[in-house]
This record gives C-alpha cells, sequence and structure tokens, in this order.
C-alpha cells in the first residue's frame, strides 16, 4: 500500500456517537467511498499480499463487502461472488449454500449464502471485507468454500482487529489497524 493511500484512509475516517443510548462509537468510513483516489488504490491494495496465491475469484459479504469485492476482483482480473444476508433484501434466484457464522462482537450470529453455481471445486476463494473484527463472518465464508469444494486463501480488509494468532488461522491482511484510526 501506497503511503499517500494510507494518509487517506486515515484522514478520511471518523468515529461517530450515534447518540443517546449507545455504549460505544460506530466507524465511518463513507469518506473512503467519496474519494476517487481511494478507491482507486483500495483493490489493488488489497489483493497484493494474495498475487502469488492465484484467486480465482473473490468473495465479499453484504453490504460494504459488495463495493470493496469488485475492486480487488477487478484489480486481480476475476471474477465477484457476493455472499448475502437474508435481511439484506431479496436473494438471489437459484439454489443456495448457506452457512452460519459464530457469534460477532455484538454477540450476532449472522447467515451468509452464496449461489451454488457460483462457486466450485476449482476455485481458489480470497474474501475481502472493510473491517475484521472478531472473524464471525470470515469463518462463515471459509465454512461456505468448504461446503462448495472451494479452496480458501485468505481474508484481506481495509481494517484487521484480531488477535495475531486468529489472524493467521484465518490468512487475514489487513491495511490498517484500529490503532492507526485513533
Amino acid at each position: 500500500m501506497t503511503a499517500a493511500l494510507r494518509t487517506r484512509l486515515v484522514e478520511l475516517f471518523s468515529w461517530v456517537d450515534p447518540g443517546p443510548g449507545s455504549s460505544h462509537l460506530v466507524s465511518d468510513t463513507s469518506g473512503w467511498w467519496r474519494d476517487a483516489e481511494v478507491l482507486t488504490g483500495l483493490g489493488p491494495a488489497l489483493v497484493a499480499p494474495f498475487r502469488a496465491t492465484r484467486p480465482t475469484v473473490v468473495v465479499a459479504p453484504a453490504a460494504t463487502g459488495l463495493m470493496l469485492g469488485p475492486l480487488a476482483a477487478t484489480a486481480l482480473g476475476v471474477g465477484f461472488v457476493p455472499a448475502h444476508k437474508p435481511g439484506d433484501g431479496r436473494l438471489p434466484a437459484g439454489p443456495l449454500t448457506w452457512a452460519q457464522s459464530p457469534p460477532d462482537f455484538r454477540g450476532r450470529q449472522v447467515d451468509l449464502a452464496v449461489r451454488a453455481d457460483r462457486l466450485g471445486a476449482g476455485d481458489r476463494v480470497l474474501m475481502v471485507d472493510d473491517w475484521v473484527a472478531t472473524g464471525a463472518q470470515v469463518r462463515a465464508v471459509r465454512d461456505l468454500c468448504a461446503a462448495r469444494g472451494a479452496h480458501w486463501l485468505g481474508v484481506a480488509a481495509v481494517v484487521v482487529d484480531l488477535p495475531a494468532p486468529v489472524a493467521a488461522a484465518l490468512g487475514a491482511h489487513g491495511l490498517l489497524t484500529p490503532d492507526d484510526l485513533a
């Protein structure tokens, strides 16, 4: 990742107080999506640690992953498969393969699905997302890959907030840590 991209990611990020009754600040990454320099650089920066592993497809969960996934896939010259959540609106037509995450940072388990015919045994899968805090959704996508016979390569995220052993076990690489955004 270039120093300029790193600087822009930090500059365009903020923590927001959602108001009374909230127990914590919420990350605001909306500045990233408005900035052409960031959009141009994110895909190549995310995939750089994985180029040598030769991914054949990028998978990303809704919602922010649906923006990052195509950027990463384009940088690699491969296709993109979205991982859908039941509450995100209309699910795609056709047979779906489902997996459920372990509890995330809010204690929720998230169901994710991919079109069964979009991921297969010959695929080498790179997952991308904006923020990996617990690895729960990462584990669900890894389970989807296993269910479809695809080979898991790892996950690239803009921000990774995992203990080193968990990051290593999931193959997680991040451009930033939460300390960078303090």
